[in-house]
């Protein structure tokens, strides 16, 4: 059964900024503690990142995963492609300008495990995927505005 968790939030930097960071797949790690290590495999045409493997840890399960990444002006998606934990895995940052140094952004994460685990682990894995994507994501744009 798939899971879904939902996160929306406040950046104070550019949206051109936060797709900037989310497109710096190898920085991955340096602003999500659940992701310890991404590479991108290929590329799209117009160089955003096409294919990437990352290697993640969160709740006592690690795993290898290999996503197929979507862009827009306004939007970071993915699929999951392979892993050996998850059956499915669907996410996306939708990011909206809401003035010339701030944006506002959607975070939503759907997964379905191959393995059980108590819903208690389920629950507390979505919401540290979601802290994440708001703490960690705010803190590097915002860095990177700064920069």
């Amino acid at each position: 059964m798939a899971v879904s968790v939902s996160n929306e939030f406040d950046i104070k930097a550019p949206a051109s900024v936060v797709l900037d960071v989310l497109k710096d797949i190898p920085s991955l790690p340096d602003w999500s503690s659940a992701h310890k290590s991404a590479e991108v495999l290929s590329t799209h045409e117009d160089g955003t990142p096409d294919r990437v493997k990352v290697s993640v840890g969160m709740i006592g399960i690690n795993d290898t995963q290999e996503l197929a990444y979507t862009w827009a002006d306004d939007l970071c998606a993915w699929e999951l492609i392979d892993s050996s934990q998850l059956a499915m895995q669907s996410g996306s940052y939708k990011i909206t300008a809401t003035g010339p140094d701030s944006c506002h952004v959607r975070f939503d994460l759907s997964i379905d495990l191959k393995i059980k685990l108590p819903g208690l682990l389920v629950k507390k894995g979505q919401k540290a995927a979601a802290d994440t994507a708001k703490k960690g994501l705010t803190a590097e744009s915002e860095r990177r505005a700064k920069a």
